[in-house]
């Protein structure tokens, strides 16, 4: 086991963050906290009608794919809306355009406790938006019939912490219908998405009006750059832009441990979007002309999503690479 000693003076130049990490065993995580409340102040966020309408690979559905868009040419209208907003619009606008529509969950006709299903069974009838027992197994199970019976089912599960219940369901249950059936149902394709920087977009940012697409595997380049790419995703995203900015201009307490060559040092930051497809010719393109790759995400780094990054990116780019893939993820 290698071990690196410091000398006194150097421990005490240390942030104390790190003095304290340095004084507990390596399992631990350190403190948490310390970090610069970023997320209400991040520039990513799009408070601007402008900022929404340019958002990279958006597409309308009455445009022409092939004709100028209208986010440049006469432009759109958009509103203010949350994550928690966008999840009851969808759901409202799903109940009015497809009638075979349900929507069941706990505490789902009373609003739901995150409010996502607010005046829906109002409007639309407890036939369609009602309650559930509290069973989250119980919840997708049903799901899973009414969808073979032809509706279109919209399950909610409270909170994360019991997705795993619901996901024996998708596994055990749907995914083995056609199996099960014996040929007579054909589950086609399976697929799972979940939403991406519900943290961020808690806040109420610019969203446009029209119906529009976001496709998948299309990355976004936050903060160009030439010494060095920086790609992450999710929450991860808002405290890359605050490192960005404590390097570029180091507050005081951090302006010794930042060297002046460090401070003008050109960084590409991007986020990823999607991690499965993923944008391969963006980062790489990146990668090429920067020749350094830092991957930050939160999962851990063995078997992470990093490490299929980093294996794709060293193949592709391997005459152009100035230094090793780097990752920085959560704790293992």
């Amino acid at each position: 086991m290698h071990t690196t000693k410091f000398s006194a003076r150097a421990v005490k130049r240390l942030p104390s963050v790190v003095r304290r990490w340095n004084s507990t065993s390596a399992v631990e995580a350190p403190p948490a906290g310390g970090h610069a409340p970023s997320i209400a102040t991040s520039q990513i966020l799009r408070t601007t009608r402008e900022s929404a309408l340019k958002t990279p690979g958006l597409a309308f559905a009455d445009e022409d794919s092939s004709g100028p868009s209208r986010t440049i040419v006469g432009g759109r209208e958009t509103r203010k809306m949350n994550t928690y907003q966008a999840v009851r619009d969808a759901m409202s606008i799903a109940l009015q355009k497809d009638e075979t529509a349900v929507v069941f969950g706990e505490d789902v006709a009373f609003g739901g406790v995150f409010r996502c299903t607010m005046g829906l069974s109002e409007e639309f009838g407890r036939e369609r938006v009602f309650n559930t027992p509290l069973t989250e197994q119980g919840i997708a199970g049903f799901g899973i019939g009414m969808a073979l019976m032809g509706h279109t089912a919209i399950a909610e599960i409270q909170f994360a912490d019991y997705i795993y219940p619901a996901f024996d369901q998708l596994v055990n249950e749907a995914a083995k219908v056609r199996y099960r059936s014996g040929g007579s149902y054909n589950v086609g394709g399976l697929t799972i998405r979940t939403p991406t920087m519900s943290v961020g977009h808690a806040k109420v940012e610019q969203v446009p009006i029209d119906d529009f697409e976001l496709p998948l595997g299309k990355a976004e380049v936050l903060v160009p750059g030439s010494d060095l790419t920086l790609l992450t995703w999710g929450t991860p995203v808002y405290h890359c832009e605050t490192a960005l900015h404590m390097l570029s201009s180091p507050s005081p307490a951090l302006e010794k441990l930042v060297p002046e060559s460090l401070r003008s040092v050109k960084i590409e930051l991007i986020d990823l979007r999607s991690i499965l497809p993923w944008d391969v010719e963006t980062i790489t393109e990146s990668v090429k002309r920067t020749g350094r790759l830092v991957i930050v995400h939160e999962a851990g780094m063995t078997a992470g999503v990093g490490a299929e990054i980093s294996a794709e990116v060293q193949k592709r780019c391997f005459l152009k690479l100035n230094a090793p893939v780097k990752r920085v993820t959560g704790w293992e």
